[in-house]
């Protein structure tokens, strides 16, 4: 059984493409070429680990997009951090249009991730977080990253 699953819709010039899994030396993404498309989206919200091959294969693959627009949406962490850290992930053409900020109660243990979406919570000119941000008791939550790590991708 496979870790990941990729479903990919066209209509068109444009591809819309869910992923969701593990992303590691077993993906392959070759089934699923995205050359033609000249407007991917990626959704990503439910991909749960990469590893360095992972990593290796998803630039193999995102290279296949050629000079399409690339958006990625709904990025968890282990995708902001990949962003950040690693040449090639996110395309020259590619923006981020929407990504998760884990947030953290010390003293309940809650932890919550918050969507930050282009244009309401960040921009290229840098990020509004929201003013209060609660766990399900009403208790406050602070944000679980080193902003100026966590958000490097924004000024690319």
């Amino acid at each position: 059984m496979s870790k990941y699953e990729i479903k990919v819709e066209k209509a068109g010039a444009n591809a819309n493409v869910v992923v969701s899994g593990v992303i590691d030396e077993d993906a392959d993404f070759k089934p699923y070429d995205l050359s033609g498309a000249t407007n991917i989206d990626l959704h990503l919200g439910n991909i749960k680990s990469i590893n360095s091959c992972g990593i290796r294969e998803w630039i193999k693959w995102i290279g296949t997009a050629g000079a399409a627009k690339v958006q990625y949406h709904e990025c968890p962490k282990i995708i902001v951090d990949q962003i950040n850290m690693v040449q090639g992930f996110l395309p020259s053409q590619g923006s981020v249009i929407s990504f998760y900020v884990p947030y953290y109660n010390d003293d309940s243990g809650s932890e919550k991730n918050v969507l930050f979406k282009y244009g309401q919570e960040f921009t290229e000119n840098g990020v509004k977080a929201p003013e209060a941000v609660t766990d399900e008791s009403g208790a406050p939550m602070e944000m679980d990253v080193v902003e100026a790590k966590y958000f490097k991708f924004i000024k690319k």
